[in-house]
């Protein structure tokens, strides 16, 4: 299953866009991979990137920074500072736009590499 962002709008999906390339430019420009049509959207708002996982071959770690914007990009209503990485079920925010990060094989990664972590040689 491929990583998405799902545009929200009053809690409901109205689009999804699959994260299918190693980066994807959020913004109000139309050369960017997602446009917003808000004004309070940056021309180049903020960049997801994705990067392969280092314990699951084939699988993929997604990071998001924002790009200077004037509003900024908020993570789970925070403000995103650097680049950080989205975990599933995450809400991106940008200018009045909402975003629900899904990536349902994230969602099994933390619990398997703990089960990896707390195995020792005894085991």
């Amino acid at each position: 299953m491929t990583a998405k962002l799902a545009q929200l709008v009053d809690g409901v999906v109205v689009h999804h866009f699959d994260l299918i390339q190693d980066t994807t430019r959020i913004g109000r420009h139309p050369d960017n991979d997602i446009v917003i049509d808000d004004a309070a959207a940056s021309s180049s708002h903020a960049l997801v990137t994705r990067e392969a996982h280092a314990q699951f071959p084939g699988h993929f770690d997604v990071y998001i920074e924002d790009c200077g914007s004037t509003n900024g990009t908020l993570l789970n209503d925070q403000p995103i500072v650097g680049k950080q990485r989205l975990h599933h079920q995450d809400v991106v925010r940008i200018a009045w736009n909402r975003f629900k990060f899904i990536d349902e094989n994230e969602a099994g990664h933390d619990k398997t590499a703990h089960m990896i972590r707390t195995q020792g040689p005894e085991d």
